[in-house]
């Protein structure tokens, strides 16, 4: 790990500096910024299949967690619980602004800690059933050996929330990054690059690649510690989909689901990203293997400008759909059964265009000929067992034969997976208390 250490002194320079992401705790009065990995609906989903309830000593590591985002969203919601939240960062002028924003909300279940998360395993803080570890290890000189720390304070059954830049979304960056090198090999002050930076950034040409792509990033619009971040930054590299699948999946043996902020799995979908395009062989990309699948998207729209996703020791780790005994759920959005099962039987029955707004999905739906009757009993306390006795209870009155759990799952199926896919419809055991709504 030398080569690790050697390489942070002048990353730890720049935070000092210019923490990041900026923040003004006074604003933790206004509002609450809610970080989408680490929403304990989401975790459960995908990492405790369906069955956490987070109530009994459930212990969260933020790895990096720079001026506090996930941790202070993470304590907000485990506030109620005997959870434990250990924040780590080598930046004391970050760990002061994530300190100060816990004081306002009155949160006392973070514990702060000023080292790099490489020391990890000999800080003697025990095993973790949760890490985040947001945009870090892509601005290590060696990221495996920091991936390897994060593994060994992991609990065997534990789960990592991982956020690493994309190669394709950020062509741009990359080429601004080379642009402000070779302009700025004199330059030594901070503030004179940023100044610098800002005065390129207004004159770039049409036809510069950044300035093409501009729509996809927002650091560079929101102060001197973001357009340092994003175009100045001394060690920042990125990664294919299939890179992360090579290092995650294949080197360490991890289970991986993606979800990009607000969309989900949608934009590692081809059929939920293209059909609108009438993309040629839609069918048979369906069929291949998921990996393949997200390669495919992420070469085809190059948008994705970072890999966030939840590593797993077990495939078996997301909630199972098919099974009786779980609760399905609206979320990331104010909707319910009703205005849901007016969307799905727009066209009496028969497939409709899904438009999505916030996920930029444009697909084509099977609602299934009961797919609207199921999602308007969706109330968040009915499991699907209860769903399709409610079914039952109606084709009986009306004289008709009693559909199957299995009739009805597959029924439903198109319907589920397309929600479920932009994170509109999760699920959790009928057992596991709900996690607290914040």
């Amino acid at each position: 790990m030398s080569d690790n250490k050697a390489g942070l002194a002048e990353v730890r320079s720049q935070y000092e500096a210019l923490p990041y992401p900026p923040r003004k705790p006074s604003e933790e009065r206004q509002r609450l910024l809610r970080t989408w990995l680490e929403d304990l609906a989401m975790i459960n989903h995908y990492c405790y299949a369906g069955r956490q309830d987070f109530r009994h000593g459930f212990r969260v590591l933020v790895a990096g967690g720079g001026t506090g985002d996930a941790s202070i969203f993470l304590a907000e919601q485990l506030k109620d619980t005997d959870a434990q939240i250990v924040h780590l960062d080598f930046s004391g002028a970050s760990i002061a602004i994530a300190r100060e924003r816990a004081a306002i909300r009155q949160l006392d279940n973070i514990t702060f800690i000023r080292d790099s998360l490489l020391n990890l395993p000999s800080l003697g803080l025990g095993k973790f059933d949760y890490i985040n570890c947001s945009g870090v290890l892509h601005h290590l000189a060696d990221p495996d050996a920091g991936l390897q720390a994060l593994r060994a304070v992991l609990k065997e059954d534990g789960a990592l929330g991982v956020m690493v830049y994309a190669t394709y979304g950020r062509t741009g960056v990359y080429q601004m990054q080379s642009l402000l090198r070779l302009m700025q090999q004199d330059m030594h002050d901070e503030a004179d690059k940023v100044a610098h930076a800002k005065g390129v950034l207004g004159a770039l040409p049409p036809s510069n690649w950044f300035k093409r792509g501009e729509d996809l990033h927002q650091d560079h619009k929101i102060g001197d510690a973001g357009i340092y971040d994003l175009l100045l930054h001394s060690q920042d590299r990125a990664y294919t989909v299939g890179e992360v699948f090579d290092w995650f999946g294949q080197q360490h043996g991890l289970h991986l689901t993606f979800s990009d902020v607000q969309r989900g799995r949608a934009p590692y979908l081809p059929h939920l990203v293209a059909s609108r395009y009438k993309l040629p062989g839609l069918d048979a990309i369906q069929a291949m293997p998921m990996r393949r699948q997200h390669e495919i998207a992420e070469l085809l729209t190059g948008e994705i400008i970072m890999h966030s996703f939840y590593a797993t020791a077990s495939a078996t780790r997301t909630a199972p759909y098919g099974d009786a005994s779980y609760v399905p759920f609206y979320y990331h959005e104010p909707i319910n059964g009703d205005t849901m099962a007016k969307v799905f039987s727009t066209n009496h029955g028969k497939p409709f265009v899904l438009n999505h707004a916030h996920s930029g999905v444009s697909v084509m739906v099977d609602p299934g000929k009961h797919g609207a009757s199921i999602l308007r009993l969706i109330d968040g306390q009915r499991s699907f067992g209860d769903i399709f006795d409610l079914m039952r209870g109606f084709q009986r009155a009306a004289g008709q034969r009693p559909l199957t759990d299995a009739e009805f799952f597959a029924d439903f199926r198109a319907s589920y997976e397309v929600l479920n896919a932009i994170e509109r419809l999760l699920l959790r055991h009928r057992d596991a208390t709900p996690p607290p709504a914040v």
